[in-house]
């Protein structure tokens, strides 16, 4: 497997998780979403994913080669295809909780926080950067908060997200929190996702798919 992405990127981050987790071998593509304007504008990586948005992983194995979009999808398709160490819960009722936690981070806080979002508010709109990490944490602590209180008040949260056993919600999780601290979010009123927090990172696989241990890191 050949997985296109950024070391900062959450998204891309996400997905090593999940492929450490299941101890999926795969290369790293790393594609610059800020020199030369941005790599993932360059038509060798749109021919990849049009979107020009990372991560894209392409399965070798399978239809030739196609690429792969969006991080959730891919750990849909990393479960359906290596379900075991299971991501998912068996319960269906389960499966569909930890999928909204998932889903709360990767569609609700992730898109308006994101690389091209913050320039158009810089480049478009005139903000300043001031102003732009504002609202960047705005959203992100607004965001967590809510996640903070499902984790208090579920009966199904144990030493991670769902359980005593890392979940898609826990891929999700802790990439935002890694790009909340460094936006110096406050998550001091936070314990629940702190601890998972520092629970995974002492995980080899979360602590392996972390920004500061990729080959692009700067």
């Amino acid at each position: 497997m050949q997985l296109y992405g950024y070391f900062r990127s959450s998204a891309s981050y996400r997905v090593r998780i999940a492929l450490n987790l299941k101890g999926i071998a795969y290369e790293q593509v790393p594609v610059h979403l800020v020199k030369h304007g941005g790599e993932q504008f360059s038509e060798q990586y749109k021919s990849i994913n049009p979107e020009s948005l990372i991560p894209a992983l392409i399965d070798t194995d399978e239809d030739g080669g196609a690429a792969l979009t969006q991080s959730l999808a891919i750990l849909e398709y990393l479960e359906e295809k290596y379900p075991e160490p299971a991501l998912l819960p068996k319960d269906f009722t389960d499966r569909a909780y930890v999928r909204a936690l998932a889903l709360s981070i990767a569609c609700d806080i992730h898109p308006i926080n994101n690389l091209r979002v913050l320039k158009y508010l810089s480049a478009n709109l005139g903000v300043t950067d001031e102003q732009k990490n504002t609202w960047y944490r705005h959203w992100c602590e607004l965001g967590l908060a809510v996640i903070e209180q499902r984790l208090q008040q579920d009966t199904r949260s144990g030493q991670f997200c769902f359980g005593d056993t890392p979940s898609m919600a826990d891929c999700c999780l802790i990439p935002q929190v890694y790009n909340a601290q460094r936006f110096q979010c406050d998550l001091s009123g936070m314990p629940r996702i702190l601890e998972i927090n520092e629970r995974c990172l002492a995980l080899e696989a979360f602590n392996q798919a972390t920004p500061a241990n990729q080959t692009d890191a700067e």
